[in-house]
């Protein structure tokens, strides 16, 4: 069966992730390449997060075969976050930031991969069509809202989810 148009869209944009991920650790110092790379990627992976929540976790979360993979993943979201507001606080030419960059990229890389390989596929098997069709719908019209909200917003480890 041919890939699902969400599941497409959501790898793409883990792709992009991999690059910037990938851009950002080949920086050095307090560049404005490095805060230029890290923001855009806080402010992608922040949105993609969201969206990604309001959208297939939204419908996983309320189906009992998938529930599981959907909270797992909502907590590795959790996870992520705190990372990246820990790094957006941090002196980015401090050897402490590369050596907790490295460690949340590999947790990124992790999750990213366990999507792609066990939870996509259990979602593409058991959520019909039209569903997909409309979770392809709300994560394209949410993620362009994310992104301005992230944008606008300074992480801060007092925020709290919604």
């Amino acid at each position: 069966m041919a890939e699902t148009k969400i599941f497409a869209r959501l790898k793409a944009d883990h792709d992009r992730h991999r690059k910037l991920l990938r851009q950002i650790d080949e920086t050095h110092g307090d560049s404005p390449e490095r805060e230029k790379l890290f923001e855009a990627f806080r402010v992608e992976v922040t949105a993609h997060a969201a969206s990604e929540e309001m959208s297939l976790y939204a419908t996983m979360l309320a189906k009992p075969g998938l529930r599981d993979d959907a909270q797992h993943s909502v907590s590795e979201h959790k996870e992520i976050e705190d990372m990246l507001t820990e790094l957006y606080e941090m002196d980015f030419a401090s050897t402490g930031w590369l050596t907790r960059f490295r460690t949340m990229k590999d947790r990124y890389l992790h999750h990213i991969d366990e999507e792609e390989d066990e939870m996509f596929p259990a979602a593409e098997k058991d959520l019909p069509e039209a569903e997909k069709s409309k979770l392809l719908a709300t994560f394209e019209k949410q993620k362009p809202k994310e992104k301005v909200k992230a944008a606008e917003e300074e992480p801060s480890s007092d925020d709290e989810r919604e």
